[in-house]
């Protein structure tokens, strides 16, 4: 019977550094988006500067690009919302920094607390929602980056049964 382990079969990998995975300088996974979005998430200085209340509509600010990406900042007051939208040809990471929003889609409404985060692909349509009674701050990651924003109409709408059709022969 052979008591050898892979290790000692293999050797030390570290001594083989062809096999080795080099670092990548940028996000190229959806795992690795989400963790850009963590990572920021967890270091306020790197966004807390940058956050500002506009009580006419929501306020952004692009906190970083990278080669295929954005990093976007928003703030939101209570009332305020995006509309129901998709992104286009981008995927992307909500992360909720502060505050309470509503994700609501055509499954029903989610709320997102501090630390929350949404992962989505091209064409998700979705609508964010500050319902709460307090200021909310969250971060965007969209990739490739955001090119467009097509609205829709409500989700009522869309969710409502079609009206018969009406011969008359």
């Amino acid at each position: 019977m052979n008591m050898d382990s892979d290790l000692q079969i293999a050797g030390d990998i570290l001594e083989v550094p062809h096999l080795l995975q080099p670092e990548r300088a940028h996000p190229v996974t959806v795992a690795e988006f989400a963790g850009l979005a963590r990572s920021i998430a967890d270091d306020r200085s790197q966004w807390a500067p940058y956050v500002e209340y506009d009580a006419t509509t929501r306020w952004y600010h692009r906190l970083r690009t990278g080669p295929g990406y954005e990093v976007w900042l928003l703030s939101w007051v209570p009332g305020q919302g995006s509309g129901l939208h998709d992104h286009g040809i981008s995927s992307g990471v909500l992360t909720v920094l502060e505050g309470e929003l509503t994700e609501r889609t055509d499954r029903g409404a989610r709320a997102l607390a501090p630390g929350s985060q949404r992962v989505f692909a091209p064409g998700y349509i979705h609508e964010v929602v500050n319902d709460s009674l307090e200021p909310a701050v969250s971060l965007h990651v969209y990739f490739p980056g955001l090119t467009e924003m097509p609205m829709h109409e409500s989700l009522q709408a869309q969710c409502a049964p079609a009206a018969p059709e009406v011969v008359v022969a």
